[in-house]
């Protein structure tokens, strides 16, 4: 006779396959990139607003020049989102504007980030539809940004969040109940496809950009650098625009330079290092353009996009030196505020002291 074959081993319950699944499904990718790209965004938007202070009902208020009327046309084709669309009355967009700054700022900061990146986007988008017709390219990245993070733990890191989270910790992920565990795993699915989304849009911002001026006559004979630099508007330092300007071979470089880059990019992800030094050369021409062509929003939000693809090394590396600094900063002041203290007290000491 034979033996029976053995039985099966019994299935795991569910409850402990969840458990086991959990340290993979819970990973978050990029966390510290992702706080950076909050930031930026944020803080790109949030100056932006400061700096039209004074112009915002002109801009996007009862008192500019699209008014609510055409503005609604439009919208009836576009089907775009604005809370302003809901009443032209100057307090309801005074309310509005000031809420967006308020969540730029709680964005920021990294205060409630879930609930503050909803309320950023929904502010971005009312306050960017009611115009559609202001900006420099750099509000487009800002409206995507904006949507993108929605779906991020951009707060994970570098937030008053995380801080809070530091002080109370919770309960183990392991001890979690089944709804909480998927719900977490779902969450962390989001946030990493979301980045994912991140970093595929800014390489179809520089392939299409760079493909594009492959296909101008100016950038291919190399001058298409020196005509903006003739323009006024775009002339904040008119003596070093137009030393740059008028070098052939710096526009050369500078417009051949910038077709490499742009075009190369998508190509260099492949390769480490490669992607490293271009990243760094695109967020130093980036700077340029601030500096020469006035255009610091712009810059802003392209160097904030560009953080998805900041080495973690790097920024840990930043974050050590920033806190080294600020460590010594404060010992700094805890080291002289004791040596004062004795001198503080022999001068509140009554002239002539005990003996007077």
């Amino acid at each position: 006779m034979t033996a029976p074959a053995p039985a099966p081993a019994p299935a795991p319950a569910p409850a402990a396959a969840v458990r086991a699944a959990l340290p993979r499904l819970l990973t978050t990718l990029a966390p510290y990139q992702a706080a950076v790209v909050r930031i930026g965004t944020a803080g790109t938007w949030g100056a932006y607003l400061l700096r039209e202070w004074g112009d915002r009902r002109v801009l996007y208020g009862d008192r500019s020049p699209w008014s609510a009327e055409l503005n609604d046309r439009l919208l009836a084709d576009t089907h775009a989102f604005t809370a302003l669309s809901w009443s032209d009355g100057r307090w309801w967009f005074e309310a509005v504007y000031l809420l967006a700054l308020l969540s730029a700022g709680a964005v920021a900061v990294g205060w409630r980030t879930r609930a503050s990146t909803v309320l950023f986007a929904l502010t971005v988008l009312s306050l960017q539809n009611r115009n559609v017709f202001l900006g420099d390219g750099g509000d487009n990245l800002v409206h995507l940004m904006a949507i993108y993070l929605v779906f991020t733990r951009c707060g994970a890191v570098w937030s008053l969040d995380a801080r809070r989270r530091a002080r109370r910790p919770g309960k183990d992920p392991a001890e979690w109940g089944e709804p909480r565990a998927l719900a977490d795993a779902l969450a962390a699915m989001l946030h990493n496809c979301a980045m994912l989304v991140i970093a595929v849009q800014v390489v179809l911002v520089y392939a299409t950009a760079g493909w594009y001026k492959v296909q101008g006559g100016r950038w291919q004979d190399g001058t298409a650098v020196f005509y903006p630099l003739q323009l006024d508007y775009f002339r904040p330092w008119p003596e070093l625009s137009g030393l740059l300007g008028g070098s052939l071979l710096v526009t050369f470089a500078l417009t051949y330079g910038t077709v490499v880059m742009q075009v190369g990019f998508p190509f260099s992800l492949a390769a480490r290092r490669l992607k490293n030094v271009l990243l760094a050369v695109m967020v130093v021409e980036h700077l340029a353009i601030a500096l020469l062509l006035g255009l610091p929003f712009f810059s802003l939000a392209m160097v904030s996009a560009d953080a998805v693809f900041l080495p973690t090394s790097f920024l840990l590396a930043v974050r050590g030196r920033a806190a080294g600094w600020w460590s010594a900063r404060r010992a700094a002041r805890r080291a002289g505020g004791a040596a004062e203290g004795p001198v503080g007290a022999a001068e509140a000491e009554p002239v002539g002291g005990a003996d007077g």
